[in-house]
């Protein structure tokens, strides 16, 4: 299950520019490519999949941003509440580059390039 074409128009409504893969006939596309198209045209992805997290953290760029929303049920009312809370609180954030894991008791916040650990 991705993100639902309601919870684009709700964002739309609220005048942000959104761009449903569906809607360019691109819902297939590998997740590695979506992460370079949203970097080619400084977007943010929103996402259930926890792979985001990992493609973005090793591809060791700032762009794109991702909201990550790990919710129990992530049915367009909640992903919408998460959003109406998050883009205010972390649009900052989000315009230099981070990946927000979203649940329904916290927003996790990782500024991009996520650093590596060395050991």
């Amino acid at each position: 299950m991705g993100i639902s074409p309601r919870t684009v128009s709700h964002l739309r409504t609220q005048g942000h520019d959104v761009v449903h893969l569906a809607d360019e006939g691109l819902h297939r596309l590998p997740d590695p490519w979506i992460v370079a198209k949203a970097r080619q045209e400084d977007r943010v992805i929103l996402t259930v999949d926890l792979d985001f997290a990992d493609l973005l953290a090793l591809a060791g760029e700032r762009r794109p941003s991702a909201i990550i929303f790990r919710l129990a049920r992530a049915v367009p009312a909640a992903v919408n509440a998460a959003l109406d809370n998050c883009l205010p609180r972390f649009g900052d954030e989000l315009s230099r580059g981070a990946v927000l894991s979203v649940t329904e008791m916290a927003v996790r916040v990782r500024p991009l390039p996520i650093e590596r650990v060395k050991g």
